[in-house]
């Protein structure tokens, strides 16, 4: 499964990161990288607590687009 990832710049300047489909699970770092990185782990951890816990998985459903702003 894959799941979109939001990166956004912070106000400290670091990034945060969400997942739209999976509320609750964020994260938190100085750049991009390290940001995706840990998203990915609290992305797995998120999905391995659900299970352990006889919780539903959520299905992947957001989607992402750009438009182009004048």
């Amino acid at each position: 499964m894959e799941y979109v990832v939001v990166i956004e710049l912070a106000s400290d300047g670091g990034f945060s990161a969400y997942v739209p489909d999976l509320p609750g699970c964020v994260a938190c770092g100085d750049t991009v990288e390290e940001t995706t990185e840990l998203i990915r782990e609290a992305v797995a951890l998120h999905l391995e607590s659900l299970r352990s816990h006889g919780e539903t998985v959520p299905a992947p459903t957001a989607q992402t687009t750009t438009v182009r702003a004048a």
